[in-house]
């Protein structure tokens, strides 16, 4: 994981997600359609955020021919990762019994949802 890791804008993880659901290499059409149309982009802005993720070392480009394709550099897991310890760290000071707390109270999580929270530590533990 890269120790200068940055937190992505949202269009920027949008495309991130499409990168991460598809088979690389990835082109700006494949963007394109599962997202430019959704996102009103035009292929432009799309070119433009991809080069940005590039620039920002979450993706390396290659140009075949005419098209570019693009490889992800960053696991989804890895960046996952790197969000969620930000946040707890940021708003809960690094502690996870207030995360779990705040959506406790705020009646985020169902019986069941506590059930699995409870098995995982147990499996953590062993």
């Amino acid at each position: 994981m890269m120790k200068t890791m940055k937190k992505l804008p949202d269009a920027e993880f949008d495309i991130m997600k499409v990168v991460w659901a598809n088979n690389p290499p990835i082109t700006t059409n494949i963007i394109m359609q599962e997202l430019g149309n959704e996102r009103e982009w035009r292929a432009q802005t799309v070119i433009s955020l991809m080069l940005r993720l590039v620039e920002r070392g979450f993706l390396r480009t290659e140009k075949n021919g005419k098209e570019r394709t693009y490889f992800p550099l960053i696991s989804k897991e890895d960046y996952l990762k790197f969000e969620t310890g930000d946040f707890i760290e940021r708003y809960h000071g690094n502690s996870f019994t207030s995360l779990v707390a705040t959506l406790y109270d705020g009646n985020k999580l169902k019986d069941s949802d506590l059930d699995q929270l409870a098995k995982w530590l147990r499996e953590k533990r062993d």
